[in-house]
Parts: C-alpha cells; sequence; structure tokens
C-alpha cells in the first residue's frame, strides 16, 4: 500500500512522541500506521577479537564462547526491538488507530527507508534518537541523512505532542516550496487548519507575488491561507515567528534558491529544526 504513515521507532524518549503524531496524521486522513523498528548492522554483534595470543585449545575454546555471547547478544537486541514495536502498537490503539503493521527489520536506516519509502505518504521520525546527547542539543545523527536521501514527505516529531492548529508554511518561491504549497493543498491532513505562508527578506514585487501564487493556490484547494513577510536569517526570523506567533507546526521545502536554501543543506537547517519545538515537515 503506498498510502502509508511509515513511524519510524528507536525506543528514545521521541517513540513515544512519534507514534502520538502518527495516530494524529491517521486520524486526519484514514491512512494505516506502520511503526519501523531497524537494527543496525553491528547491533548485537561484536566483531573485535578478544582470544589474543594464546595456545590453540584454549582459543578455540574462548571464540566458541564468544560465538556463543554474540548469538545471545544478537537475540536480545532482536528481543528488544520487538517489545518497542509492540509498546508502539499499544500507544497507537490507544490512541484510536486501527490499521497498524509492525516490521523489524536489520541493516542501515537510510537504505531500509529507501526501500519502503514508496509505500508511505510520510515519513515520521523523532528529532532526537536515543543515542542523541541532550546537554548539547545534538539532533539524531540519521535526521538529515534521511532528509536528505528520501523523496517523500519527512515529518520530525518533536519532544511531545501537542494539538495542531495553526501551521506555517516557510516559502521562497524555489521547486521544493512550490513543492511544499502544493502538498498542503492537496493533503486531508491541513483541512480545516490556519495556514500561514511567509517568506524571509524584503516584500518586493516578486516576493508579493509569490506568496500570492502560494495563496491562490491553497484558496482553490479551499484552504483560507494569510501570507507574510519577515525580515532577517531564516533560522532566527522564523523561529522566533514560530514562538511569538504561538504555530504548532512548520512546513517548508527542503530545497530553495535563496537564503532559505540553506534551512536543509546548512548548518542553518540544523539550527533552524534544533530550535523549534514544534514538529517540522520537510518536502525535496
Amino acid at each position: 500500500m503506498a498510502d502509508k504513515i511509515i513511524a519510524l521507532v528507536d525506543g528514545s524518549m521521541y517513540s513515544a512522541s512519534v507514534c502520538d503524531h502518527a495516530a494524529w496524521i491517521a486520524q486526519r486522513t484514514g491512512a494505516p500506521v506502520e511503526v519501523l523498528h531497524v537494527l543496525g548492522r553491528r547491533e548485537g554483534a561484536e566483531t573485535s577479537d578478544l582470544s589474543g595470543s594464546i595456545r590453540l585449545g584454549a582459543r578455540t575454546a574462548l571464540l566458541e564462547e564468544l560465538a556463543a555471547l554474540d548469538s545471545q547478544r544478537a537475540k536480545l537486541v532482536a528481543h528488544r526491538g520487538r517489545a518497542i514495536l509492540e509498546d508502539a502498537r499499544a500507544l497507537l490503539e490507544a490512541a484510536g488507530v486501527t490499521e497498524i503493521t509492525t516490521r523489524l527489520r536489520h541493516g542501515d536506516i537510510v537504505e531500509t527507508v529507501a526501500e519502503v519509502e514508496h509505500e508511505a505518504r510520510v515519513i515520521l521520525i523523532g528529532k532526537r534518537g536515543e543515542a542523541a546527547d541532550f546537554a548539547k542539543g545534538h539532533l539524531g545523527s540519521n535526521l538529515e541523512r534521511i532528509v536528505r536521501a528520501c523523496h517523500k514527505p519527512v515529518f520530525v516529531a518533536a519532544r511531545a505532542f501537542r494539538p495542531i492548529e495553526k501551521v506555517l508554511l516557510a516559502y521562497d518561491g524555489g521547486t521544493s516550496a512550490m513543492k511544499a504549497v502544493d502538498h498542503i493543498a492537496r493533503s486531508p491532513l491541513f483541512v480545516g487548519l490556519r495556514v500561514h505562508v511567509v517568506t524571509v527578506g524584503t516584500a518586493t514585487p516578486e516576493a508579493k507575488k509569490g506568496l500570492e501564487d502560494a495563496r491562490a493556490l491553497l484558496a482553490a484547494a479551499g484552504i483560507q491561507a494569510e501570507t507574510g513577510v519577515v525580515t532577517g536569517q531564516p533560522e532566527s526570523a522564523l523561529g522566533k515567528l514560530v514562538d511569538e506567533a504561538g504555530f504548532d507546526m512548520v512546513v517548508m521545502g527542503a530545497y530553495g534558491h535563496s537564503r532559505i536554501r540553506s534551512l536543509i543543506i546548512g548548518s542553518t537547517t540544523t539550527e533552524m529544526v534544533r530550535s523549534c519545538k514544534v514538529p517540522v515537515v520537510l518536502l525535496r
């Protein structure tokens, strides 16, 4: 089915938020949810040779013992993965989702997403993963890799779910920004939400026309959007606007032709996603 919500969970504190957001999307779109947990290739396997330069008989016995330990470790990791999936299923069921599947995969998470994304309408991932350094505010190590590789919308869940009513669309007139407008216009997810289309820069005739084109496209889909221009650097101006105006979600193209371009391909992206306390939907 090419209309699934694929939710990536890793057992981190963000996994619950991913499930909450997946349930919200499912309730608004009617799409089924697939929960995916990926075991890394090295997870549960000890690759170093700990036998050292000892005599052959003892070495053989030790290698056999290490192999048994590796097997046991791999079983425990797989058991933990299944437990993570069952916890996610329970959260989704409690939220009223009825169509749920779970999938446990081995391999690289980006390669796995590339294999399954044709089945998805959206990919959900937490802002940070299990190994994130919260003290330093590090983003999940796989987040940007997935966004760069994924051709479907990537929904980056914030730390906790809150009701979503007001949406900020960061717009720069580029191809991916227009794709973001089209996505909002076509998706039942945004029906009834308040949408504001905002560009960063100066209110030039070209910028105003771009905003009006975006507004008209949304209006044709039954979404009455407001438009505006803010000055400053994208990451700080948009982040400030999100906080001060009380936006619940940000939607943006992953690539563009202006300063907003750096919001996904450079350090500005990291800062934007890190600083926003609301979910961010990225399209490329």
